[in-house]
Order: C-alpha cells, then structure tokens, then sequence
C-alpha cells in the first residue's frame, strides 16, 4: 500500500484525448520526464494507486498526453478525469540532485534564527512570479529564498531556515 508521505502531487489528470484511451495531464512539474519511472500514482477514490505508463507527449509546456496500460477506451480514461498525479519521493532523489519544488510540500520549517521555531507546514509553493513563496497551512508566505535557506533534510522533511526579525 502507498502512504501519503512516500509521494508528492506533481498534477492532476483533465479530460480523454482521443478514443484510444489518452488522457490529459495538467503538470506542476516534469520530473515524470526527467527519471526513469515506468509508472505515476493516482488517487482514486482516496486510494493511491500505481499506474504504469504506455507512452506519453507533451502537449504544450504544462500538459502532457498519457497513456496509461490498460486504459484503451475513452471511457475507461474519463473514469480517471480529475485524479491528482503524484510521483515516489524515493525516485525523485535519483534526479541528479535537482530538487523539485512540489517535492517540498509537506515539509515542516523551522526557524533557526529564532530557537529552532516550528513555523509551520508547506501546503503549496507560489511559483507564479520570479519570488517564489513557501505557503504554510496556517496561509503564512515566506520567500523561498535560497539566502534564507540553511538547510533541507529530505529524510526528516524539515527545511532550515534563518529569517529577518519581523518577518513572521
């Protein structure tokens, strides 16, 4: 069985593509095309659920086309419309040690400036502008700024963090 903390959400599944099973994949990030990993998760009715891959091609520069094995009729792929994408942290480390940011969510921070201070939990990354925001379930935003970043321990999934008095 998978557990939550063994994946992270890199998208979520749009409409079929075709009658042959193709479905639409709307992706945070691409790290599906940068590993060697023959399958994705889905979550499927709360249930997460391995998927293997037949083939895939992007569509654009945020959406990919896949096809999953098995899945060969249109209506079998709009059965899975909506499901969120997740990838195994565990083959994402084999990623030439880039770091994904949607691998992030989940990780506690901690502000060593202050007393090692739990701040928080991330439960998104705001990528939209050039400064990217860690959002914290509390709805708090700090840079994700790589000044202010002492460590990340991908183990304990903590990032270390040294902010400006003032800033939380």
């Amino acid at each position: 069985m998978i557990r939550e903390n063994e994946v992270y959400r890199i998208g979520r599944l749009g409409k079929p593509h075709g009658v042959k099973g193709e479905v639409s994949f709307h992706f945070d990030d691409d790290i599906f095309d940068r590993t060697d990993c023959d399958y994705l998760v889905l979550s499927v009715d709360g249930i997460l659920v391995p998927f293997f891959l037949e083939e895939y091609r992007f569509h654009g520069s945020e959406t990919a086309l896949l096809k999953f094995c098995d899945i060969d009729t249109q209506q079998q792929a709009a059965a899975l419309t909506g499901c969120d994408v997740y990838f195994p942290r565990s083959l994402a480390g084999d990623d030439d040690g880039q770091l994904s940011l949607a691998m992030l969510v989940g990780y506690d921070i901690i502000d060593a400036a202050h007393g090692d201070r739990r701040l928080g939990k991330i439960a998104s990354i705001d990528d939209a502008t050039a400064n990217i925001l860690f959002e914290l379930e509390d709805g708090t935003l700090l840079p994700a700024s790589d000044d202010l970043i002492e460590s990340i321990d991908n183990d304990a999934r903590t990032i270390i963090m040294t902010l400006p008095d003032g800033l939380v």
